[in-house]
């Protein structure tokens, strides 16, 4: 590769940063387009297993994102009356995958990731149109600010309403509507102590975990027609799906001001794409694999995409078959959780818990049992990338 080859990411997300840094590191120029006016990224937090940290390795940061896990003792999957069906520990999950578990603010990612870009590579208010995929003949070319601009690579990581995916694949179906809704709050919960737990309920999940600085990321997914919204305020529609469950669910919904409340109907991609790249262009995330986030994959694999991506740049088929198939098992099995997680049925949900209940108690590893092939991957080249940015 030139050491003059350029690329332009469009999207500024996790993956798409991510992507430029692994890029700008490997001595790509690159440049990025983010459509909204800032970096600010939608969500509140975000889990980073092993498996993404190993990615984070090759960038360079991961041992300062490991400093940032919070997750200390037990923790495991209960019942709304506050029944354990599933245990397990930070301990047992470092030991298991060769690291641990990291839940920090989104902002926090995105400021370290932008930071490892030279000044000037992020645009903000710089909506993008890929114009022309290119081919090995010619570059490709995106239309941003009324200025028209040429790449030996383009990065679509312009989530699940990719534009840029639309653009390759027309003829694709794009996303489909879950079935549930999610909802997400990260405050301060003064005076309240908890382990770390995901319950699950009839057709609802609660998740409540600690952050290293003090605050308390909760979330929920509810079964509820697309496009709904609460009468009143979210905060309201928590406390009554939510207020009677187990401590410390109603102190956190009574924490939270209904500002603080987050909320978004779940879409993913049902088909797979036949491919995460078409001529210069390469895709990446939510907008080549959007997937439920019953496994906490989706930001993890687009940023094991980035790193892929960076190291088969010059070779964007070897790309797609580093990652279409594992990306494809990996959605495939979020489905699969969420609609185990989120059954209605009482008498599927009485026979789920039951059969958790025995399973976690013959085989106390059932729960990150789950996660096996997952967080466990390692980037078979992390040596390799790691020496090519000190060059």
């Amino acid at each position: 590769m030139a050491q003059s080859a350029r690329a332009i990411v469009i999207g500024g997300g996790i993956g798409g940063l991510t992507a430029a840094a692994a890029l700008h590191r490997r001595g790509w120029e690159v440049t990025v387009l983010e459509r909204a006016g800032s970096l600010e990224p939608v969500g509140a937090a975000i889990s980073l297993a092993p498996n993404a940290l190993r990615a984070l390795d090759v960038i360079g940061i991961g041992d300062e994102i490991r400093d940032l896990a919070a997750w200390q003792g037990d923790g495991g999957l209960r019942t709304p009356g506050g029944r354990w069906l599933s245990r397990s520990s930070a301990d047992a999950a470092a030991a298991r995958f060769g690291g641990p578990l990291v839940l920090l603010p989104r902002t926090t990612l995105v400021d370290r990731l932008a930071a490892l870009l030279p000044p000037g590579a992020v645009r903000t208010a710089a909506a993008a149109t890929l114009a022309d995929p290119g081919d090995r003949a010619r570059p490709a070319r995106v239309a941003a600010a009324g200025e028209e601009l040429k790449a030996d690579l383009v990065v679509g990581a312009d989530g699940i309403n990719s534009r840029v995916r639309n653009a390759l694949f027309p003829a694709h179906p794009g996303p489909v509507y879950a079935g549930f809704t999610t909802w997400r709050v990260l405050i301060p919960v003064p005076g309240v102590e908890f382990a770390s737990h995901e319950t699950w309920g009839r057709g609802r999940i609660w998740g409540t975990h600690p952050l290293k600085d003090g605050r308390v990321y909760a979330y929920a997914a509810a079964v509820a027609p697309a496009g709904e919204r609460a009468p009143d305020d979210e905060q309201a529609e928590l406390l009554r799906r939510f207020g009677n469950w187990h401590d410390p669910i109603p102190a956190v919904i009574a924490a939270a001001r209904p500002e603080d409340v987050l909320r978004h109907d779940v879409h993913h991609i049902a088909q797979p794409l036949p491919a995460h790249h078409l001529g210069r262009v390469a895709l990446l995330g939510d907008a080549a694999h959007a997937m439920p986030p019953t496994l906490g994959q989706g930001g993890n694999q687009a940023v094991e995409d980035a790193v892929v991506l960076a190291h088969h740049a010059d070779d964007l088929a070897a790309y797609t078959a580093a990652r279409l198939p594992r990306t494809t098992a990996i959605a495939r099995q979020a489905v699969k959780v969420a609609r185990l997680g989120m059954a209605e049925s009482r008498a599927v949900v009485a026979v789920r818990d039951t059969a958790v209940a025995a399973l976690s108690k013959a085989r106390p590893a059932l729960f990150l049992r789950s996660f096996d092939g997952i967080a466990d991957w390692r980037p078979p080249y992390a040596s390799e990338e790691a020496h090519a940015g000190k060059r």
